[in-house]
């Protein structure tokens, strides 16, 4: 017979609690950023990257030269943002940055890329939150509408293939695809410009899909 003792525990989310977490910046500062953050980034009419990184510097973010930001790039909280030299932030990536989010040199980020720091410990009735950074070493590239989750560190050159899901390291000069993301091969990069005139462009690289 069962008992009450028996019964599984369930998710109880008016009990859930994160007073703990204190994001930065101070309460204007966050305010401010929500209004910029909608009229000049999440917005696909404002195509000026100069001006984006600006606001970006001027919000508290570290960030290089030759940066660029293409239209709906959703940036959480800027003072947790790290963005190297020559970085591309494609349109309708999403930087969840709860916590540290570190893009180093020639970061590439593909369209609707989502970095997302923060998680929920599923084991608990209360759904705590949790917060791991996401650091991007050198020449990393994150494919279209791929996800990299809490605590994952990609080394240099490796590369996540589209739609995607890294739940772990991604080692150094290789390439990782599916769900969860595995690696299936080593990554080489040559020396060679692609040839071509006009929009029309030849090479010889590989597709990544």
């Amino acid at each position: 017979m069962n008992t009450l003792q028996d019964a599984p525990q369930t998710v109880d989310l008016s009990s859930y609690d994160n007073s703990w977490y204190h994001p930065g910046g101070g309460s204007i500062k966050r305010l401010l950023w929500y209004v910029v953050n909608v009229l000049f980034f999440t917005n696909r009419l404002n195509p000026l990257i100069g001006l984006k990184v600006w606001l970006l510097r001027l919000f508290g973010a570290q960030v290089g030269k030759g940066v660029i930001i293409k239209p709906a790039v959703n940036i959480k909280y800027p003072w947790h943002l790290h963005i190297g030299n020559h970085v591309w932030i494609g349109e309708g990536a999403w930087i969840d940055n709860l916590t540290r989010v570190e893009l180093h040199d020639h970061v590439c980020l593909s369209q609707g890329a989502m970095l997302l720091t923060g998680n929920h410990n599923y084991k608990r009735a209360s759904f705590d939150l949790m917060l791991q950074p996401i650091v991007l070493e050198e020449g990393v590239w994150i494919g279209a509408q791929a996800v990299v989750c809490p605590g994952v560190r990609a080394a240099s050159h490796a590369v996540l293939a589209v739609g995607s899901v890294a739940t772990q390291d991604l080692q150094a000069w290789h390439i990782y695809q599916g769900n969860p993301a595995v690696k299936v091969r080593k990554r080489e990069v040559t020396g060679d410009r692609m040839q071509g005139t006009g929009d029309r462009m030849q090479g010889t690289g590989d597709r990544i899909s």
